[in-house]
């Protein structure tokens, strides 16, 4: 098989190549066919016996090969053998020949010419004597001066074990991937039994997939550099076609990018070649970071997934997570310009990491840290956040709702997150938020007292925005739903929450639905549902009537949010989370039915006490789906069937739609907006809080 090795050509800093684990895709003898190599000696950099010894070493400690260069004399065919190199005392250098593909090949026969060894980046011709050349063995009497010869663009790396994909308009090639450069790479394929290499366009472009154990590395258009080969394998040089690529959608607010003293640094085993390799950040934020690499030194290029990459700020704090190469732009000053997106990383990591840079910009704002809970409490009573009904409902379990805080502010579990401003351990402003849902976090207990002229309630607010605005794209967060409860005659929640539903006019977008409140206290634990009713596990059918009821109704996201708009409602992965951490959270859907006919369906939530100081996670949501043929003492029995698994006399009850509570006169106690914003549509809220308030993001 013909190897072009035209542009394979080396310097004086010399990083061999090691030892293939798997040399399937790798078939020596190559064919030398560019013998200008060898013609380009008056203008290379002079290598001395000692550091080409030294050089020789280091090989062999890191197991790798050289390069015999030899020639039949008959056919005039130069061809590369692999070689490994023993120890080098002196002059004399002994290597070992045991390429599998030259078994059988007269060695005896050919003439030896160079010694080659090759670091991907330039080439060293190493005009040795020859003292013996046999079957397995070489020994040769290294010169006073060797030949660093050619330089590339960027040093090329050779790979292994990684599978290259290459299609193009119907036609499909599979194969591996052989070395890698920022500016190209070269794969050997085999295309599939139904195609031919008869339907390859080399001038066309190519669609290339590369990936190693079932993880995608890299999908992206190429062009076909170089190709040779023949129709069964081929081995061809691509180069990518754009200098950057799109990853997200473009936002009009970004969180800030920050420059850090000291720099954080980047460590990662390369995805294609397995090197570690360790770089310096340039600036910093939740999406991604920039760094910059000597052009000849380039180890990215655009479109390069890296699954497992570690940001480690000064050996204090080390934050794992999966990047992807987004542009690679020459600069001429600094080198080259790369910019990395975050893919994904745990919330633990990325409360951490968006701690660290929103406590830079403003060192009075904390995310999920650890909190003096005997502040924390004197703050909600101070602010009036626990006002006498609100600690009418949790005064007989208060030891309780301590344990389930301390819990959450001190050893801060992945399924909530809180944001507070304080200033000498005194808290101004706080909110938090608790993943409520498989797919949705709910934010609850906002409040705030004054701090000199800064705004406080503002402050956290403007922290849980930073911090939801990148995090809905971490696939580790399960969010696609943000939503909040609030009383409508709340100006504060009602403006900053309902204002942007109203503005938005879109309940794909954010949508608001309004519930009625009632403690309910069970007294009717013993009566039975009348003849011709039955309550029972919501079925596919139940959930599809329920869609079909509220798409009409509202129209809004709360049976997303929910969980309930698909037939799997299944949350046991979301109550195992919590179990994990010593918590309690599940919800399951019943149907109330007459004749076959839904009326109604009730969902019992529950957690533990405290998880929300309203409890509104710790109740029953009713939506009733046929109010005129729905009795109200009918539903109160199908209630209090639901209710002995709770612990406390007044279980919180929400009704759904308002229409059916007044038409039965239901006598609820208060009203709860129940807000659900659709993620995708974060960047238009953050505008919309721009405009509405002043609020800067930077």
């Amino acid at each position: 098989m013909n190897m072009n090795r035209s542009t394979e050509i080396f310097s004086k800093k010399v990083e061999p190549i090691r030892r293939a684990s798997k040399e399937k895709y790798l078939l020596p003898p190559w064919l030398f066919q560019h013998q200008d190599l060898v013609h380009a000696l008056e203008s290379s950099t002079k290598v001395d016996q000692d550091t080409m010894t030294n050089i020789l070493n280091h090989i062999n400690f890191i197991d790798g090969y050289v390069l015999v260069h030899i020639r039949h004399p008959k056919y005039e065919e130069s061809i590369l053998v692999r070689a490994y190199p023993e120890p080098c005392l002196g002059k004399e250098l002994t290597c070992r020949l045991s390429d599998e593909n030259i078994s059988g090949l007269n060695l005896e026969k050919y003439q030896f010419l160079h010694l080659v060894v090759d670091d991907g980046l330039s080439m060293i011709l190493v005009p040795a004597v020859l003292n013996e050349l046999k079957e397995n063995r070489l020994i040769i009497q290294l010169p006073d001066e060797s030949y660093a010869v050619g330089q590339r663009q960027a040093r090329r790396y050779v790979c292994r074990e990684v599978i290259a994909e290459l299609s193009q308009s119907g036609f499909l090639a599979r194969g591996a991937l052989l070395d890698f450069s920022p500016v190209g790479f070269r794969i050997r394929v085999r295309p599939d039994s139904s195609c031919s290499f008869h339907w390859f366009n080399s001038d066309a472009l190519v669609t290339i997939h590369l990936r190693y154990d079932h993880q995608i590395l890299f999908s992206g258009t190429c062009r076909c550099i170089r190709l040779c080969g023949e129709l069964q394998d081929r081995e061809i040089v691509l180069a990518l076609t754009d200098e950057k690529i799109n990853r997200f959608k473009k936002k009009q607010i970004r969180n800030p990018r920050q420059q850090l003293l000291p720099s954080p640094t980047v460590i990662f085993e390369h995805p294609l070649f397995k090197k570690r390799i360790q770089l310096e950040v340039s600036d910093i934020s939740t999406s991604g970071f920039s760094l910059y690499e000597k052009a000849d030194e380039g180890v990215l290029m655009p479109g390069m997934i890296i699954p497992e990459l570690i940001i480690d700020f000064a050996g204090a704090l080390r934050i794992k997570c999966a990047v992807q190469v987004i542009y690679c732009i020459k600069e001429s000053e600094k080198g080259i310009h790369c910019g990395l997106s975050i893919l994904d990383m745990d919330v633990n990591a990325y409360s951490r990491l968006t701690h660290i840079l929103t406590n830079a910009m403003d060192p009075h704002a904390y995310i999920s840290s650890e909190v003096d809970m005997d502040s924390l409490w004197e703050f909600f009573f101070e602010t009036g956040f626990i006002y006498p009904m609100k600690y009418r409902l949790i005064q007989s379990q208060r030891e309780d709702f301590k344990e389930t805080y301390r819990k959450l502010y001190q050893e801060n579990p992945e399924i909530a997150r809180h944001f507070i401003y304080q200033m000498n351990g005194r808290i101004y402003g706080h909110i938090s938020m608790v993943r409520a849902y498989e797919r949705a976090w709910m934010i609850h207990h906002h409040a705030a007292r004054a701090m000199d002229s800064k705004r406080s309630g503002f402050m956290v607010l403007k922290q849980i925005m930073h911090y939801l605005n990148d995090m809905y794209r971490l696939p580790s967060a399960n969010i696609d739903y943000v939503m909040s409860y609030f009383r409508p005659e709340n100006r504060f929640p009602n403006i900053v929450f309902g204002g942007f539903a109203r503005a938005l006019k879109n309940p794909l977008g954010c949508s608001m639905d309004i519930f009625s409140y009632l403690p309910y206290t069970r007294l009717s634990l013993g009566t039975q549902l009348p003849e011709g009713w039955s309550l029972r596990e919501c079925s596919a059918l139940d959930l599809w009537e329920l869609k079909r009821f509220y798409s009409y109704y509202s129209g809004g996201l709360l049976l997303d949010a929910l969980g309930l708009a698909h037939e799997d409602s299944s949350n046991k992965s979301l109550e195992e989370l919590f179990s994990q951490f010593g918590f309690l959270r599940k919800w399951k859907a019943y149907s109330l039915k007459s004749q076959q006919e839904l009326n109604a369906v009730l969902i019992v939530n529950q957690s533990d006490l405290g998880l929300n100081l309203s409890e509104l996670l710790n109740g029953i949501k009713i939506l009733v789906t046929n109010p005129e043929s729905l009795p109200w003492n009918v539903l109160s029995t199908a209630i209090a069937q639901l209710t002995d698994i709770y612990h406390t006399d007044r279980i919180p009850i929400l009704f759904y739609p308002f229409d059916y509570v007044k038409a039965k006169n239901i006598p609820y106690e208060k009203q709860y907006q129940v807000w659900v914003l659709n993620v995708q549509y974060g960047n238009e809220y953050m505008e919309y809080m721009q405009r509405k308030f002043r609020i800067s993001y930077k």
